[in-house]
């Protein structure tokens, strides 16, 4: 049982990223306690270390360079600033619009909330010294980030292979409940589409799986390509599955067909009377084969990874 069904299955309101988060904040501001906790150092470390708790290693890389870079340009623009000697107010204003048009239409994704902190900060306290608050604001979001990191990466790291094999597990009861209903004789068909959110939502969860690790990446390349190969098949059975939805007139179960569906489970309707086998057969049963044989690739492959 994984970290986070067992806090489901304990009720804890609350998920493992968000207990990693505030662990990674607590201790940050227990970092920046020894040398003198003021606001900004506070402020910057409690940021640096929420940013960094990302869901994928991927993520949290990416938002530690993000706000590196954040710090770094409100500092560059607030030390301009102060060279041209631009009066307070008039800095602050024209120093927000630069950043805010630098967020709306940078390919970096420039996070406002850093820089505009540390150009408030610089520009309305002459008092300030510009480079060494800047150096000290990227120290302290530095502390957080790094923690951040850490705690992310190392101490239960977010793993999603359990509940993507569980969701490709949980096809195959939907498979068998897709054919009864399919031939359990009433008028009503089933509907694909449950089958086909599930399958599509396989993607976001494997990219997700994908940006996780940082070590032992061959395996997880190892495992990622499994993975994948399992949501081809399941691609290929929810074709299977809509071609026999959009079936205009709906043919008989062979034999065959009905003793393997029955074995799994389902509830058919009675056997009809023996007549000469129709191309609506064939084409239904071919269909039918075709999807418990994926089916069973499924299982397997499964199985392999379990």
């Amino acid at each position: 049982m994984t970290i986070e069904e067992r806090l489901r299955a304990w009720k804890i309101p609350v998920g493992l990223r968000t207990i990693k988060t505030a662990v990674a904040v607590i201790l940050a501001l227990l970092v920046v306690q020894p040398y003198g906790a003021t606001t900004a150092k506070v402020v910057f470390a409690t940021i640096g270390a929420m940013s960094a708790v990302g869901p994928t290693f991927k993520a949290s890389v990416a938002a530690c360079l993000t706000q590196i870079c954040s710090v770094s340009v409100g500092a560059l623009l607030s030390i301009v600033m102060m060279e041209l000697q631009v009066p307070s107010l008039a800095a602050v204003g024209i120093g927000i619009i630069i950043l805010l048009w630098m967020y709306q239409y940078s390919h970096l994704k420039l996070l406002p909330l850093l820089p505009c902190l540390v150009l408030v900060n610089i520009c309305l306290n002459p008092e300030v010294e510009a480079v060494s608050y800047s150096l000290g604001r990227l120290w302290d979001t530095a502390i957080g980030l790094g923690i951040g990191m850490v705690i992310n990466t190392l101490v239960f790291p977010y793993d999603n292979s359990r509940k993507i094999r569980q969701t490709m597990a949980g096809l195959d009861s939907d498979l068998i409940q897709f054919l009864e209903d399919m031939f359990d004789g009433d008028e009503h068909l089933p509907e694909a589409d449950q089958l086909s959110r599930k399958i599509n939502a396989l993607e976001g969860q494997l990219a997700l799986f994908a940006d996780q690790r940082l070590f032992r990446r061959k395996r997880q390349k190892r495992e990622l390509q499994a993975l994948r190969t399992c949501e081809d098949i399941a691609h290929e059975l929810l074709v299977e599955l809509e071609t026999l939805r959009n079936m205009e007139r709906l043919g008989c179960l062979n034999q065959e067909n009905r003793q393997a569906l029955r074995s799994l489970g389902a509830k058919l309707s009675e056997e009809p009377p023996k007549r000469q086998e129709s191309v609506e057969d064939v084409v239904v049963n071919y269909h039918v084969a075709r999807a418990l044989h994926l089916r069973q690739e499924l299982k397997q492959a499964l199985k392999k990874k379990g």
